[in-house]
């Protein structure tokens, strides 16, 4: 794990980890039974949240990364369900 509750640029980045050369900004969205399902959970202002404050992120930490990506972790009665690749840059 590179960063956990980072905050920049207005958002927040849940977890920031590499592995394989791969960078990947992940939110966790802990669920209830009345809450959206699946990636509706993070909707289109977030994700701008989300893509703002990893820009940031990269400006501050100047590694080389070979590809990055968005993962959502979604959390319900224990059991967490991962979605890589959750969304494009916006």
């Amino acid at each position: 794990m590179l960063s956990r509750n980072w905050r920049g640029a207005g958002g927040e980045l849940d977890i920031v980890a590499a592995k394989d050369g791969r960078l990947r900004f992940v939110e966790v969205k802990a669920r209830s039974p009345s809450d959206p399902v699946g990636l509706e959970a993070v909707g289109a202002s977030k994700r701008a949240h989300l893509t703002r404050a990893a820009r940031a992120w990269l400006t501050e930490h100047r590694d080389d990364f070979e590809e990055m990506a968005f993962t959502v972790a979604l959390v319900e009665d224990g059991l967490i369900a991962w979605c890589d690749d959750a969304f494009d840059v916006e």
